[in-house]
């Protein structure tokens, strides 16, 4: 009966989505055309250190074998500012290169033995290393000192183009290893503390936050041009609803344009309580993604095909198994997606869930060993 319905929804959703207006139904049939015209990417993210010690690499590598994951996202540039693959200068300079992947070039041969589309996320503006080695660089406060979140954690001054220069640096060093796509994260301005007492290089208000933004992916697009990489951006999971920038230059309408894909960071878990009419979203993992794709395709239109989000598959106030990582996939698919990636901080993944067997018989009838 599962899957049934899931065959017959996603074959009446442009027909739906068209009822109330022929351009519409158009419009949604040219981005179902989009979508199925690129090759489906099921990933899960994985830690640098995971990534990096080959043994673990390689009992990851066993385990999405047998599933239907083709895809992995590798943390090459973390939170904490830390860069995990050697060869970038700054990095070492400053202190920020951590041994996590001191062969890079082994655990690509590993992953593209295994026929794995490789992603490298890269964290841009979050960083706890280079604003204390350098002040100059960092969001400030009007003392003069690195301005510091609730937690402690400091942050790079988005407008300043020598953090740019740093940030490329280390995706262009991931390019080179042969990655197909670099994803930037938190590439938005801080949150969670006294946000009023930051200090940038520039006038900071929602305008000037959007457009800096967009014109790093600008740059940051004539950067890797030469490695014919594709490049990519997370977002909060919210902005496929929210009407502006959400007070952190997160506007997923400007940033699709100028980047190939788009991951909203789309965790039940993340939303508050009443988002969505839901008294309690975590437990209704299945309602979060599909109302907040149903938003998505309504502000992204063409652009929606570029959308992968973030599903999670951890617990948070919540235990997510692989019925909860399921619904999301089943909304992913009826909301014509397929593409996708689970997120786990520690590669624990729910597999019993991600099983040809098990994805066949609840989320995609039609799927094969391709």
């Amino acid at each position: 009966m599962m899957a049934g319905a899931v065959i017959c929804l996603l074959a009446l959703l442009p027909a739906a989505a068209g009822a109330a207006s022929g351009a519409i139904e158009v419009s949604t049939t040219a981005i179902r055309r989009q979508i199925l015209s690129e090759k489906a990417v099921r990933g899960v993210h994985l830690s640098a250190w995971g990534s990096g010690s080959r043994k673990l690499r390689r009992e990851l590598i066993a385990r999405i074998e047998e599933s239907v994951i083709n895809a992995v996202v590798v943390a090459i540039k973390e939170v904490d500012g830390k860069v995990y693959i050697p060869g970038v200068e700054k990095a070492h300079k400053y202190g920020a290169y951590a041994p996590a992947i001191a062969k890079p070039e082994e655990m690509m041969e590993d992953f593209k033995r295994a026929g794995l589309y490789t992603v490298a996320r890269v964290v841009v503006f979050k960083d706890k290393v280079l604003p204390l080695a350098r002040n100059d660089l960092a969001v400030r406060t009007p003392s003069g000192g690195a301005w510091r979140a609730n937690n402690g954690a400091t942050w790079l001054d988005p407008y300043n183009k020598e953090v740019w220069t740093y940030t490329l640096d280390v995706a262009e060093r991931a390019a080179k290893l042969g990655f197909d796509e670099v994803q930037f994260d938190y590439i938005r301005y801080p949150t969670e503390g006294k946000t009023s007492l930051c200090r940038y290089a520039r006038p900071h208000n929602a305008g000037n936050a959007i457009a800096n933004l967009e014109e790093f992916l600008v740059y940051a697009r004539g950067r890797l041009k030469p490695y014919k990489v594709k490049i990519s951006v997370d977002v909060f999971g919210l902005t496929t609803t929210a009407k502006d920038d959400m007070g952190i230059g997160q506007d997923i309408k400007t940033m699709a344009r100028n980047v190939d894909y788009v991951y909203p960071m789309m965790y039940p878990s993340h939303y508050y309580p009443g988002e969505y009419n839901l008294k309690h979203p975590n437990s209704q993992p299945y309602k979060v993604i599909d109302r907040g794709l149903k938003d998505a395709l309504k502000r992204l239109g063409p652009d929606y095909a570029k959308l992968r989000p973030y599903l999670q598959d951890f617990n948070m106030g919540w235990q997510y198994g692989p019925h909860e990582v399921r619904a999301q996939l089943i909304a992913a698919r009826l909301n014509m997606l397929d593409s996708w990636v689970l997120w786990n901080s520690s590669n624990r993944y729910n597999w019993a869930a991600l099983t040809p067997q098990a994805y066949r018989a609840f989320v995609d009838p039609g799927y094969s060993m391709k």
